[in-house]
Parts: C-alpha cells; structure tokens; sequence
C-alpha cells in the first residue's frame, strides 16, 4: 500500500505550461514515467504533486518507525529561537513537532495545496500554536521574507517541484547567510526501499541540480531508514 497509494497523482496541481518568468532553457519535455509530468531537469523526469487525498498517509501511525521522523529533527539541532521554513509542508506532521522544539523562534508552514493549508490551520487553532505561521506558496516560489529562514526542510516534496530552478532561488533567498537546507529523499540508490523510482532521488542527482542553483552539499547523514538527509548551505 506504501508504494501504491502515497504517491498517486494530483495532475491538477501541475501544470507542464513554460510560465512567464521561468527558465524555460533549463528544461526539456518528453514522454517518460506515467507518474511523471513529462517534463525533465538535468535528466531526472519531475514527478506528479502527492495530492491533499493522501494527507491521511502523511499521518499514519506506522511514520516514526518508517522513517524515523524524531532522529530527522536531532539530526537538525533545532534551537529555541529558530526560524524555520517547511517547504511543501503537507498537513503540517513535521511543523507543529518542529514548533515545540522552537517556542521563541518561528515555523513556517509552505505549501500550495489549499486543503493542506486549512489542515494545518486547523490544527494550529485547535491546539492554540502560536509561532506557526501558515504560507501558501506557488509552483516558482515560496512567498517567504527575504533573509528570514535560519533552517529549510524539505520532506520528499523536491522532486515534485514544477520549476526547480526558481524555487530554489526563491529558498535561497529566504535563506540566511549561514542558514541550512534539510534536503530529505528517498535514496535512489537503494532499489529494495518501496517507493516509487520516480518519488526517489539519488545523493549524485541531488548534488548536480542544487549546485546548478548555487548550493553546497555539507554533508549526508546516513541514520535514517529509508531517507537520504542531506544538509545544504548556500555556495561561497
């Protein structure tokens, strides 16, 4: 059911159009996986958007032990005021445990689906969270103050961006000087993980798009079961 259902297709939040304002040069377009948009980056097909319909797989029970979600946020030092920014935040499993964990700082909660958004809304007033700040982003940008995030996560949602130049350059620029970028994928490289080829993302494949856009890989830390983390900062 891993495999099958969490990532079917949302067609409707992708639209394979070349936008106004995007870097048309850096893309191709060709018939590839049926899970695909058919459009290609530096040889790597972009997956269709995991619609809001499989929010209630973004909350199963089974998620710590799969994926080991609390070593993820040990593995990024979250600090009381922290400002962080959750990129393609879902219904919002990784914002409100990042919020308890950053009660002076801020977490921001990005994404485009609005049944996402309201999800997280809900679940903020229900339980009276007050540094969660909710953004709903577009498919070039994340609609975040310039100079603002101090971390970025980003929870196997990059591969299914639209145009992956322009939001990493909207990221960056979000971004602080020193700040970090949590890139988390499931590995490519691994064959027996139960996910989808086009919903996996090699370390190699990771590493030449996010350097096209002018980040450096820190490091991979290997502790996670199924996941690559992979800590980003901007390129000197």
């Amino acid at each position: 059911m891993l495999a099958l259902f969490a990532f079917q297709s949302c067609k409707g939040q992708n639209t394979e159009s070349k936008q106004e304002g995007s870097d048309t040069t850096a893309y191709t377009y060709k018939p590839g996986s049926v899970n695909g948009i058919g459009k290609w980056f530096m040889g790597r097909e972009i997956a269709h958007v995991m619609g809001f319909q499989g929010m209630e797989w973004l909350n199963r029970p089974e998620r710590e032990q799969e994926e080991n979600v609390s070593r993820l946020l040990k593995n990024m030092d979250i600090q009381a005021d922290d400002v962080i920014a959750d990129i393609g935040a879902g219904s919002g499993y990784h914002v409100f445990k990042m919020a308890t964990q950053a009660p002076e700082g801020m977490v921001y909660g990005v994404d485009i689906q609005d049944e996402m958004l309201a999800e997280m809304k809900r679940v903020k007033l229900k339980n009276g969270v007050t540094n969660v700040n909710l953004v709903k982003g577009s498919t070039q940008s994340v609609n975040l103050p310039e100079n603002k995030a101090d971390k970025v996560l980003m929870v196997d949602v990059y591969h299914e961006f639209e145009f992956p130049l322009e939001m990493l350059a909207s990221i960056k620029n979000a971004m602080k000087a020193d700040a970090k970028l949590y890139l988390i994928e499931y590995r490519g490289e691994d064959p027996d993980i139960p996910i989808k080829t086009i919903h996996k993302m090699t370390e190699a494949q990771a590493v030449k798009e996010l350097r096209a856009a002018g980040f450096t890989l820190v490091e991979n830390i290997a502790n996670l079961p199924w996941q690559h983390c992979m800590v980003f900062q901007k390129g000197s």
